[in-house]
């Protein structure tokens, strides 16, 4: 039976070196600030941004939480972000996406200070890690997890394996794909329009499953002892459990691949956890940088 990777266990042992690091800073007079924004009312948003600003408290950060009404104007909004970048206080800004429709997302993003953008969706974040300047760059919480987990299993040096990527995106595919390159990995990008899929998957030492299809990726796509990372959290109908009740599943089809693979993320409790515990580790990081000390490794 394959390693279950637990990412609640992963993610609490990142926020404790995040909780470590922020006490060691206290002693320069730095206290790590994390400004989180949310417009409008989305109710999954709402949560997402209450446990984001709960976590950075937990801490010991300067956490700031501006709630907008779901009408605010773009410029009201890259005002605040102007504000929150020259903040001396404010290390880290997140956005929550989505945002109401009359907002241009991209223009806002790309507003926030490179040093401050946590999230690592800025262009010039985006540059700094497909050049590999990972010493300067903010990548995306969600692969940041991933590499923690895949990092756990294998070591920090993939040389000599094989790694394939199911999935493009911006968010988590393609810098998920630079991460593992960094690591010296030899990477795949699969996607839906690739060619015979199943057997691109079946020849991958690490296979990392982020299409946001339903238990897509079937036990016998999974080399023997392949390590699984399931990015997918998916919600499907479970008539089991009562009529109209539902139930979790990631992208892996979790109990075949479980036979198959070495070690394997479980949805939920896999992936999930560690997209915070990566943001608190960002912030952390960027303090450092702006007390000009060396980051903690994670």
């Amino acid at each position: 039976m394959a390693e279950i990777i637990d990412g609640k266990a992963v993610a609490e042992s990142v926020v404790a070196k995040v909780t470590e690091a922020t006490a060691a800073l206290a002693g320069s007079g730095v206290t790590p600030g994390l400004a989180v924004v949310l417009v409008g009312e989305d109710a999954a948003s709402q949560v997402y941004v209450n446990s984001k600003s709960r976590r950075a408290k937990e801490c010991g950060f300067h956490s700031v939480q501006h709630n907008l009404d779901a009408d605010t104007r773009q410029d009201d909004l890259l005002a605040l972000i102007a504000d929150l970048n020259a903040d001396p206080r404010i290390h880290g800004i997140l956005v929550q996406l989505p945002l109401p429709a009359h907002i241009d997302a991209d223009a806002v993003i790309q507003a926030i200070s490179p040093d401050k953008d946590v999230d690592g969706f800025h262009y010039i974040n985006v540059g700094r890690l497909g050049t590999g300047a990972l010493d300067r760059a903010f990548v995306p919480c969600t692969p940041a997890g991933c590499m923690i987990m895949i990092e756990r299993v294998r070591g920090r040096d993939l040389s000599g394996l094989s790694a394939v990527v199911v999935g493009r995106s911006n968010i988590v595919g393609k810098p998920m794909a630079n991460l593992l390159l960094a690591a010296n990995a030899t990477v795949t990008i699969a996607h839906s329009r690739t060619k015979d899929l199943p057997a691109v998957a079946r020849g991958a030492d690490i296979l990392v499953a982020a299409v946001g299809r339903p238990e897509m990726v079937k036990g016998d796509w999974v080399k023997p002892g392949a390590t699984v990372i399931d990015v997918g959290i998916n919600r499907i109908p479970a008539p089991e459990k009562g009529e109209g009740k539902t139930r979790l599943v990631g992208d892996v089809a979790f109990e075949e691949a479980e036979k198959n693979a070495g070690a394997i993320t479980p949805v939920p409790g896999g992936v999930g956890p560690m997209t915070i515990a990566m943001l608190m580790a960002a912030t952390v990081t960027s303090a450092y940088r702006a007390a000009g000390k060396t980051p903690p490794r994670f």
